[in-house]
């Protein structure tokens, strides 16, 4: 039986509004000990916004964090999956695109994540990346 990747994602993603600042959107990652947010505007998934986003288009770029918008800086063009499809389509995109996470979105709305971690963890749990996946995250 081919695994499906609602059998591996991280429901409940952590979405923030496209006009969010920086700033509150890195304070949800804090708190919710995640390295990225879904970036919505209204109903639809708008963007992702990473960790490696905020340095990269943020701070090394010298914005401003509290005027800076979520919208402005994240990921626009998505590759996405439903939670239906099979957990190799997800290995293949993520192959084929360089990327690390990958929503998941089901009659238009975001209902997961699923990381490059989600799949090691699924796949060879005994991976270091497996073991990084599941370790406490940095404070």
């Amino acid at each position: 039986m081919t695994q499906k990747i609602r059998d591996v994602m991280t429901a409940g993603p952590v979405t923030v509004p496209r006009l969010c600042s920086v700033r509150d959107a890195a304070r949800f990652m804090r708190d919710s000990a995640i390295g990225d947010v879904l970036v919505a505007d209204g109903d639809e998934l708008y963007g992702l916004l990473t960790d490696r986003d905020l340095v990269v288009r943020v701070l090394a770029d010298g914005k401003d964090p509290d005027s800076t918008n979520a919208g402005d800086v994240c990921s626009a063009e998505l590759v996405t999956v439903a939670p239906g499809d099979d957990v190799r389509q997800a290995v293949d995109l993520m192959r084929q695109h360089g990327l690390r996470r990958l929503p998941v979105v089901e009659d238009g709305r975001a209902v997961g994540v699923v990381s490059l971690g989600d799949l090691a963890l699924d796949r060879d749990p005994e991976s270091a990346l497996a073991d990084i996946s599941v370790a406490d995250p940095n404070t």
